[in-house]
C-alpha cells in the first residue's frame, strides 16, 4: 500500500529533473526574453517591464525552472563530491532569482528633484496611481477611492479599453468614469476665453530685439493673483494691482477694462519707473532696455487653460500617458483630459473633488538640500560635458555628488542622473536617481556560487579526463 505514492513521488520527481522538460522551460524563458525586447524597442523599457518582464508568463516560467533546479538536485541525491559544482551552480540559481524577486518587491528605484537653495525628501516611483479625494468645507481633505488600493495593482491601463469596460467611481453625489485611456500621448495646450469669473485674466505678448524674438501667453492662476514670466535680465509681471519699483527690469501689465490694459515699466539701470500709459491689443511699447520691444497681441480678461490630449502610436520624450474622465453629479456632466502627474478639481454643491493621476511618491527618511550645482560646458556649445551637486544630508553633511561619486545613506544610493535649465539656459534644479536595492547582496551571493560551481565542474571534469589518460 505504501509503494505506489513513492512510485509516484519517483515519477514527478523524474518529470521535473528530465532534461526535456528543462529544454521546454529554457526555451519559454528565451521566447518570453525575446518578446520583451521587442516590446522595448517599439515602446519603451517600462511597457517592457509591465507586460512582459513582470508578467505572469515570466513569473511561471521563473517558478518553473527553480522547481526543475531542485528536483534535478533531488534526483541527484546522496551527493557526491563530483556533484559539487554541479550543486553549486543550480544553488545559485535559485538564490540569484530569490534577490531578484525580492529587489523587485521591496526595492526602490525613483527620482528625486531637488531646487537650487531648497531641500527634498519626495522620492518618485515610476509607479502610477489613480486617486479621488474629497472636501466638504474646501480644508479637511479625505480619501474617497485609490486604484492600487482596490484592485492590487497600479494605474498602467496600456492595453485596457475604457470604451467597452469604463471604470466606474461612486461618489456621494454621483459618479466619477474612465471612459478613455492614451498610453502615449501628445499633450495640446491653449489659452482660451472663460466665463467664469472666478478665472484670472490672460495676455499673450511679444518681446523682440536684434536677437530675441519671443511670443508666449501669461495666464493668472485666479482673479487678482498675479503672474510672471521670468526672461532673466527681464520680466513681465501680470498684476491687478499696482507693483512697487523693483530695482529691476520690469514690465507689469495692470487690467483695467475687458478691453484694456495698464503698463508701466522699471529700469534696474535708470533706478525708477520710466514709462506708464495704457495699451491695447495689437499695440507696441518700447521698454528702453536692451533695444526690447513689448507689443501686446491679445488680452483676456478671464481666461482659462484647456488641455487637450493626441494619441500617438509609439512613445517620445514629449508623450505621457492621458485618462479622459466623466464627471456626473446631479445637474452637470462634465468630461476632462489628465495627463500624467496632474490633477483637477470637480466642484458640486456640497463639496469638492479631486481626481490625481500622479506617478507614486514615497518619502526617502531623509531631506537632501542642494546648496550649489556645477555644470561643465562644452567649449563652444551649451551641451553639458559634466556636472555635479553638492548636498548636505543631515548625519552626512556636505557631500559632493557626481556622475561617478553616488552618495550612500540609510540603505539608499543617491546617483547623479541630470539637471533642470530655465529659458536661458542656467541650471535651476539637480536631478538625482534613488536606488534601495535590498537584494543586491543575494544576487552577488548567487552570482558567486555560479561562478564558483562553473569553476570546480571544468576542473573536475578536468581531472576526471587526466585520470582517465592515465589509466
Amino acid at each position: 500500500m505504501t509503494a505506489k505514492p513513492a512510485i509516484s513521488f519517483r515519477r514527478a520527481l523524474k518529470f521535473f529533473a528530465s532534461l526535456k522538460l528543462a529544454v521546454v522551460i529554457v526555451l519559454a524563458i528565451a521566447g518570453i526574453s525575446a518578446w520583451g525586447t521587442i516590446v522595448e524597442s517599439k515602446y519603451n523599457a517600462q511597457v517592457a517591464q509591465m507586460i512582459v518582464y513582470h508578467s505572469i508568463y515570466m513569473y511561471v516560467a521563473l517558478i518553473a525552472l527553480c522547481v526543475s533546479l531542485i528536483a534535478v538536485m533531488a534526483d541527484r541525491w546522496p551527493w557526491q563530491k563530483k556533484h559539487t559544482g554541479f550543486i553549486l551552480a543550480h544553488i545559485g540559481i535559485i538564490i540569484l532569482i530569490s534577490g531578484s524577486v525580492i529587489t523587485r518587491y521591496f526595492g526602490v528605484d525613483g527620482s528625486v528633484a531637488v531646487g537650487i537653495g531648497e531641500s527634498s525628501q519626495a522620492v518618485t516611483l515610476s509607479e502610477v496611481d489613480l486617486t479621488v479625494y474629497a472636501s466638504l468645507d474646501g480644508d479637511k481633505i479625505r480619501k474617497l477611492y485609490d486604484y492600487s488600493e482596490a484592485t492590487g495593482k497600479q494605474a498602467q491601463f496600456f492595453g485596457r479599453s475604457f470604451q467597452e469596460e469604463p471604470l466606474k467611481i461612486q461618489i456621494p453625489e454621483g459618479e466619477i468614469t474612465i471612459i478613455d485611456h492614451y498610453p502615449f500621448a501628445m499633450r495640446n495646450e491653449k489659452t482660451v476665453a472663460s466665463s467664469v469669473a472666478t478665472d484670472g485674466a490672460a495676455i499673450r505678448f511679444q518681446m523682440e530685439n536684434a536677437n530675441v524674438n519671443v511670443v508666449n501667453w501669461l495666464i493668472q492662476a485666479a482673479a487678482g493673483k498675479t503672474a510672471e514670466q521670468n526672461f532673466g535680465p527681464a520680466k513681465v509681471v501680470l498684476s491687478n494691482s499696482a507693483v512697487p519699483f523693483a530695482n529691476a527690469n520690469l514690465i507689469v501689465i495692470r487690467p483695467t477694462s475687458k478691453t484694456e490694459v495698464e503698463y508701466a515699466i522699471h529700469s534696474a539701470r535708470e533706478g525708477k519707473i520710466t514709462r506708464q500709459g495704457k495699451i491695447k491689443a495689437g499695440e507696441t511699447i518700447e521698454t528702453g532696455w536692451m533695444g526690447l520691444k513689448f507689443r501686446l497681441i491679445d488680452f483676456l480678461p478671464t481666461a482659462k487653460q484647456e488641455v487637450t490630449f493626441k494619441e500617438m502610436k509609439s512613445p517620445t520624450e514629449l508623450t505621457t500617458p492621458a485618462i479622459k474622465i466623466r464627471y456626473v453629479a446631479k445637474d452637470q456632466t462634465n468630461e476632462y483630459w489628465l495627463g500624467l502627474n496632474s490633477m483637477v478639481k470637480l466642484f458640486s454643491n456640497q463639496a469638492v473633488y479631486i481626481v490625481s493621476f500622479m506617478n507614486r511618491r514615497i518619502s526617502l527618511g531623509f531631506p537632501i538640500t542642494l546648496k550649489k550645482f556645477n555644470v561643465g560646458r562644452y567649449q563652444g556649445t551649451m551641451r553639458a560635458a559634466s556636472y555635479e551637486s553638492l548636498v548636505d544630508v543631515p548625519g552626512v553633511g556636505e557631500r559632493m555628488i557626481s556622475m561617478n561619486e553616488p552618495l550612500k545613506h540609510n540603505g539608499f544610493t543617491v546617483y547623479q542622473a541630470s539637471f533642470n535649465e530655465d529659458e536661458q539656459g542656467q541650471p535651476i534644479a539637480s536631478i538625482f536617481s534613488v536606488n534601495k536595492d535590498p537584494g543586491r547582496w543575494i544576487k552577488y551571493l548567487g552570482s558567486l556560487l555560479i561562478v564558483l560551481g562553473s569553476i570546480h565542474m571544468f576542473y573536475f571534469k578536468r581531472r576526471q579526463q587526466a585520470a582517465t589518460r592515465l589509466n
